[in-house]
């Protein structure tokens, strides 16, 4: 039995470790995949079983990896696992098709975490709200303190580089840091949330854009709550007027019904419009590119 621990580690460990596995044929219930601290020492692969011949070089559909280093940033512990017995699958030479057997219990299972990963990174992209907190030589600096489910930093990051390019920024995460100084991206540990800044003033002006963006007549509860969930809420700064909008939401659709009908405007003269009317009350069929 092999047991290989990844605490710490990532989807670039995983492949080289599995990498060494397929070549010495170790089957997927041949393995133990762990991430406990402290269990079986260092990292990496811990405990051999009977050495076996390298099995000649493996191949994978590149597609399985772009999948794989998705799924890898999720939380579950049974990733690593089910990902090793996925390309232990694709190895084997009648199983070469196992990616486009949707009904797998496997590739139904890779889904469900590469869906999840997928949600959670653009509900970063959505929520993020950088606060500004100084100014480098005529660079503007902001810090963002961010929740994120899964572990979805690195693969969120080229976002947030190509939108906020001509500003420096951070992003703050209890999992791995972020940060971009014009030239590169840099990543650091996680941190607590006591790092992250106060509000800034700009915080107010985006409390008045949404205030002033809010449709009374367009509100759907649940559907508002669905694409912005309630744990989000406290890292946002409008979140804090939802509720007195939706409270308002009932009145503010009354006071528009009962409100008075505005005169309609006058027709503009425009002579395109006038030739377009004319031949129209006539009968004539309509080309817009010839008007006389």
């Amino acid at each position: 039995m092999r047991v290989v621990r990844m605490e710490g580690l990532g989807f670039d460990e995983w492949r080289n470790m599995a990498r060494e596995l397929l070549a010495e044929a170790v089957p997927p219930d041949g393995v133990l995949w762990m991430e406990e601290p402290g269990l079986f020492g260092q990292n990496g692969v811990e405990v051999a079983d009977q050495a076996r011949e390298p099995n000649g070089k493996v191949r994978v559909p590149a597609t399985f990896f772009d999948q794989a280093k998705t799924a890898a940033a999720h939380r579950s512990p049974e990733r690593w696992g089910l990902l090793y017995r996925i390309v232990w699958r694709l190895s084997r030479s009648e199983e070469r098709g196992l990616l486009g057997c949707a009904t797998d219990p496997d590739i139904r299972a890779l889904d469900h975490l590469v869906r999840a990963v997928r949600r959670d990174i653009h509900k970063m992209h959505a929520f993020v709200r950088f606060r500004r907190v100084g100014m480098r030589e005529d660079r503007e600096q902001y810090v963002s303190w961010f929740e994120p489910e899964h572990r979805i930093v690195r693969l969120a990051a080229g976002f947030f580089q190509k939108r906020f390019t001509g500003m420096d920024w951070s992003i703050l995460t209890p999992d791995e840091c972020v940060h971009w100084d014009g030239t590169r991206l840099q990543f650091t540990p996680g941190v607590e949330r006591s790092a992250a800044p106060e509000p800034d003033e700009l915080e107010e002006l985006w409390r008045a854009y949404y205030r002033s963006i809010f449709n009374p007549a367009r509100l759907k509860v649940k559907a508002m709550q669905s694409e912005m969930p309630k744990k989000y809420w406290a890292n946002l700064p409008e979140a804090e007027l939802i509720g007195e909008l939706i409270a308002q939401s009932r009145g503010r659709v009354e006071d528009m019904l009962a409100a008075e009908e505005r005169p309609v405007k006058p027709e503009p003269r425009n002579a395109y419009l006038k030739s377009l009317r004319e031949r129209t009350e006539g009968g004539e069929a309509t080309d817009p590119g010839d008007v006389s």
